[in-house]
């Protein structure tokens, strides 16, 4: 069957279309999205304004159109911290469902995590043993571990790329003093969360998934995205010291000829950095290999697997908003 996948990010909107049965793997089919940061439109009192809530619903209708188009037979949506964190977002959600029947669930932060550490496990097996992955967002890292399908530490912080360069690293290049402030308050609240995972002793491999860590291995030196997924990524501590030491230096308009740097992500990929390497010293590890599979496909495998079980039903929704493609919206 084929299902659409639509990701509110803080970064981009996103739908993926992908094609899948139960047990198998899904196969991405379509894709759909654009650069819409929903933090820029959030006005002094922490609200998503007016004219970033008509651009979110345009896409909305703009995917579901997409999705119908190609026949996509079930749909899932959900938004993460963009929407979670802002001063009016039960509003916006209730907005979007009128203006398009499209419920899109909110997850939280520790949701995020599990659901992404889900992926991970099955892209690496059983036989990897037990999993650190880490995942650096638009608006917050979130950190999971365990030995089993589901983490046993799951968490979150507000230490996403944007979210820090708004709030931290104002100026092209940044400050030097606005680069070590930020710096502590990093190390110092990742201090406070890494303490949750020390009993689960040294993991057998460190994982990384998100577009900040596929950029930060490609400028080390990893293969681009073209060679395809199954070709082995890592990113050696050492060279990320370098690199983000590099970084601090750099104006925006260097930063977009390095390679794996978009244009969208150039301001945001030195705070980036910084939250990786002071995440690489917190947990104590000194590489980590890049995961192709994250969040998105951590809900594809809970829809399937649901699936799997209730084959001879209607497949409701699994911790996920969803809408079927029939319903009409506004």
């Amino acid at each position: 069957m084929r299902l659409g996948v639509l990701d509110i990010g803080s970064n981009t909107v996103h739908l993926l279309l992908v094609d899948a049965h139960a047990g198998a793997r899904p196969v991405p089919y379509a894709s759909h999205k654009r650069p819409l940061q929903l933090v820029s439109y959030l006005d002094p009192e922490g609200c998503i304004s007016e004219d970033g809530q008509r651009e979110l619903i345009a896409f909305i209708k703009q995917a579901r159109a997409f999705a119908a188009e190609h026949r996509a037979e079930d749909f899932l949506a959900f938004c993460t911290s963009a929407i979670r964190e802002s001063g009016n977002g039960e509003d916006v959600l209730r907005r979007v469902e009128a203006e398009t029947s499209v419920v899109l669930q909110e997850l939280t932060g520790a949701e995020e995590a599990a659901a992404t550490f889900q992926a991970v496990r099955r892209w690496y097996g059983w036989g990897t043993g037990s999993i650190l992955n880490l995942d650096i967002g638009g608006g917050s890292f979130e950190m999971a571990m365990g030995h089993d399908e589901l983490p046993e530490v799951a968490q979150s912080v507000p230490l996403g790329a944007g979210r820090l360069t708004r709030e931290w690293l104002p100026g092209d290049p940044p400050a030097p003093r606005d680069v070590k402030q930020l710096r502590r308050y990093i190390r110092q609240t990742l201090k406070d969360s890494a303490s949750a995972f020390a009993g689960l002793g040294k993991p057998h491999l460190v994982a990384g998934t998100s577009k900040t860590f596929r950029s930060l291995a490609r400028i080390a030196g990893a293969a681009p995205s073209a060679a395809g997924p199954f070709v082995r990524r890592t990113l050696r501590y050492e060279d990320l010291a370098l690199w983000s030491k590099r970084l601090e230096a750099m104006p925006v308009s260097d930063r977009v000829n390095l390679d794996g740097v978009s244009e969208l992500r150039a301001r945001q990929v030195l705070a980036g950095a910084l939250v990786a390497e002071a995440a690489f010293e917190a947990f104590n590890v000194t590489q980590m290999d890049i995961c192709p599979w994250a969040l998105r496909e951590g809900l594809i495998l809970r829809r399937f697997d649901h699936f799997m079980f209730e084959a001879d039903e209607p497949m409701p929704s699994v911790g996920v908003g969803h809408v079927r493609l029939g319903a009409q919206g506004s």
